[in-house]
């Protein structure tokens, strides 16, 4: 279970995702408005759940379950690639690495058998799952188209809203790579 961050020491969210679903969000670690408020993406300004309603043509909702809920219907799960690390603050590159555990990726996987993608939110996603899964267990995401996205997090201003969102709405599709809706 994920603590309130008084501390260095970080613990991530059990993953939301139905057995059904088609692709898996993976964050790095959760920020510290997202601890405080258990729950993924709760920091006011991150694009997460607003780039999802606005992809999948939904009224916002203001209540997290509500939330969930829709995400889990649209076959998308989300989880981070850490279960836990140290890190002072919310910034990503402020975790220490020897500090890294990662999720279990190995009886995800095998539960959600489904999966035809699974898409890194920023950087330090993507580094840390090539890094301890894709690089370390490449069998067991053989098969699984791996993207790498912009973060949605406030902290990456190095791209436009709309570029990122053009990125994450053909991401968030199954009928191709490329585009198509799912």
């Amino acid at each position: 279970m994920a603590q309130i961050p008084s501390e260095r020491r970080c613990e991530s969210f059990p993953p939301v995702a139905r057995a059904d679903a088609r692709i898996l969000i993976l964050g790095s670690m959760p920020g510290v408005a997202s601890l405080r408020a258990r729950q993924y993406y709760a920091h006011p300004r991150n694009l997460f759940w607003p780039f999802l309603e606005e992809i999948f043509a939904m009224t916002p909702a203001r209540d997290y379950a509500q939330r969930l809920t829709r995400l889990q219907a649209c076959h998308i799960a989300v989880w981070d690639v850490l279960a836990a690390c140290e890190r002072p603050g919310s910034l990503d590159g402020r975790i220490v690495r020897s500090t890294e555990t990662v999720n279990d990726f190995a009886s995800f996987l095998a539960a959600h058998r489904q999966l035809v993608r699974i898409c890194l939110n920023g950087g330090k996603a993507a580094e840390v799952f090539r890094r301890h899964v894709a690089g370390a267990m490449p069998d067991l995401v053989a098969g699984i188209e791996i993207l790498h996205l912009p973060s949605t997090s406030p902290a990456n201003a190095g791209q436009s809203r709309a570029a990122k969102l053009a990125r994450w709405r053909a991401a968030l599709t199954v009928d191709s790579p490329n585009g198509g809706q799912s």
